[in-house]
């Protein structure tokens, strides 16, 4: 929940407000037991689609990787780079994804 406020600032909080705010009430359901498996495969799903056009988008995480040779993404909160911020949000994705992921197989 904290990381959706976090987000309130960026240009594109509508995206990630929801995106966190979703995994977040998905794990807090799951703590008193009401897990809803069909909720859980659908936001894995779009949150991996997503997590796959921010690979290959240009200065994305492909980029990151060859064009840039894999600089450190955490020198500083700014995102000075091109490549920073979408592959930081990519990385974000597939953390949510694998927490999802962790409920789910619990159920």
């Amino acid at each position: 929940m904290i990381f959706a406020y976090l987000n309130f600032n960026d240009p594109d909080w509508y995206l990630w407000v929801p995106i966190y705010l979703s995994a977040t009430a998905c794990c807090g359901l799951a703590v008193v037991n009401m897990v809803y498996p069909t909720i859980y495969l659908l936001l894995m799903v779009f949150y991996l689609i997503y997590a796959a056009l921010l690979f290959f988008q240009q200065d994305g995480v492909r980029d990151w990787i060859s064009k840039y040779n894999r600089p450190s993404l955490v020198q500083s909160m700014q995102a000075e780079k091109p490549y920073i911020e979408k592959t930081r949000e990519f990385f974000g994705l597939l953390i949510i994804t694998a927490a999802l992921m962790v409920n789910y197989l619990s159920i």
